[in-house]
């Protein structure tokens, strides 16, 4: 087999970031945009000596679990890998790629994974979106989202996953460029000023933010805009973010306010919480407060426990937790967001509740050997690569009673997990998948960890 080759090919199964696979004589394909249950005809496009990638070029016979996607660019866009496959196989693949990864990775014979907690309604639950702005190949000035795996934007202002007003807002923001001659951020040339557009919904409440993201420390006609911007209902919040790096992060530190507050206030549940441009704050409202009240309910907890909570960002898990334990000691490494945790416990009314600043692999056992602070309860909610070992080893002599883990990556879950049980000390009980990214291959889950005995051996 060699690069170009067109194939035909039966679709068998789905990968982890949603691609279709399917053999010839033994010989996997990796397929974007097919299903299990295609047939098609596909092109090569990398030829490895074990596997190839391929690209789907006609449907010869679709797949019976296909379904009419929302959004005409679902397959030039980056966004939503799994959109032509229906949302109750969605969940069923999902589902499948916890336990399997739990079995392959994690070492776990039998785990109990939990049916994945869908969505009635899964399209327009994203309360965040960040929109990079360049211009096309015509010269047109545009903005929508990433072309997968590229930096190739694909034209778009309506998303079938985002807010309904991000339309609105991205082509009053468009229009306003074309009128002042204003730049697109050019990252070839390190040259032009308007680089990303972050908008924010708070669905509870239904106020909006509009960061701009720029290469620059001012935007012509700033003023002007805000009036536009704030004409739309529940426009809260305009502000400049501040970005002159040469560099694929997407936002600087620095914001500058222009109207209105520096934050929109959220709620889920019962709890408030303030969100800045910074702020790390879950983007599905709807399936976060499922997240939460399941990692609430594996806590445990009767009143009077003492818990920490790792990589905790704006304290949305902390706050939850506060509710029933008798102190929750919160550690986050992004400073703008202790602050924001800070705020948000203040907000609420809690006082048992102490955010500490620093990398939790660090904090932890500062804490734990110098101080002497213990837990009954640890909850974990740490980025895609998971837990520092430094941080598991902690945890593994402070011996909490439970642990409840928090994730948005299935593989990284099971190999902290492998290391939590490795020694007989902890027994994984249970896995809540939960959808909180419809159409697209990531799937958060919750795990819960007991504690089987009373002495762990040492690192």
């Amino acid at each position: 087999m060699k690069k170009n080759d067109l194939l035909q090919v039966k679709i068998e199964t789905m990968g982890n970031a949603g691609e279709g696979i399917g053999k010839i004589d033994g010989y996997p394909l990796f397929v974007k945009d097919a299903l299990p249950g295609d047939v098609a005809e596909v092109r090569l496009t990398k030829v490895k000596k074990t596997y190839a990638y391929a690209r789907l070029e006609r449907l010869l016979e679709p797949s019976l679990d296909r379904t009419e996607p929302r959004c005409p660019l679902h397959r030039s866009c980056g966004g939503c890998q799994i959109q032509a496959l229906s949302y109750e196989k969605q969940l069923e693949y999902k589902e499948n790629k916890v336990r399997q990864d739990l079995i392959r990775i994690g070492g776990f014979a039998n785990p109990e994974v939990l049916p994945v907690l869908g969505m009635e309604e899964p399209y327009h639950y994203r309360n965040k979106a960040q929109f990079p702005f360049g211009r096309s190949r015509d010269g047109r000035i545009v903005t929508g989202f990433y072309a997968g795996r590229t930096h190739t934007i694909v034209p778009g202002t309506d998303c079938a996953i985002g807010a309904p007003e991000n339309k609105e807002i991205l082509e009053l923001i468009l229009d306003f460029m074309n009128e002042r001659g204003i730049e697109p951020y050019d990252e070839a040339a390190g040259k032009g000023l308007l680089r990303h557009a972050l908008i924010r919904k708070g669905f509870a409440t239904g106020e909006l933010m509009v960061c701009l993201v720029i290469n620059g420390r001012s935007f012509p006609g700033a003023e002007e805009l805000a009036d536009r911007l704030f004409a739309i209902p529940g426009m809260t919040s305009f502000s400049l973010n501040v970005n002159q790096k040469n560099t694929n992060v997407i936002l600087g530190k620095e914001v500058i306010p222009v109207r209105g507050q520096t934050y929109i206030t959220d709620r889920i549940g019962e709890i408030s919480y303030q969100i800045s441009p910074l702020s790390f704050y879950q983007v599905n409202p709807a399936q976060t407060e499922k997240l939460y009240r399941t990692a609430l309910d594996y806590a445990g907890l009767t009143g009077g426990e003492t818990v920490w909570e790792l990589y905790c960002g704006i304290g949305t898990i902390s706050l939850f937790l506060a509710q029933s334990a008798g102190k929750v000691y919160g550690v986050e490494i992004v400073p703008q967001a202790v602050e924001d945790a800070r705020r948000n416990a203040a907000l609420n009314g809690f006082a048992n509740v102490e955010f500490y600043l620093g990398k939790a692999e660090e904090v932890l056992p500062e804490k734990y050997e110098k101080d002497g602070i213990r837990a009954d309860v640890m909850v974990v909610d740490p980025p895609r690569k998971g837990c520092d070992s430094a941080c598991l080893e902690t945890m593994l002599r402070m011996e909490p009673r439970r642990i409840v883990y928090v994730s948005c990556d299935p593989a990284t879950l099971a190999r902290d997990l492998k290391i939590l049980c490795a020694d007989g000390c902890y027994e994984l009980r249970k896995v809540q998948p939960v959808d909180m990214f419809p159409h697209t291959a990531g799937v958060e889950n919750v795990a819960l960890l007991t504690r089987k005995t009373h002495t762990v051996p040492s690192a």
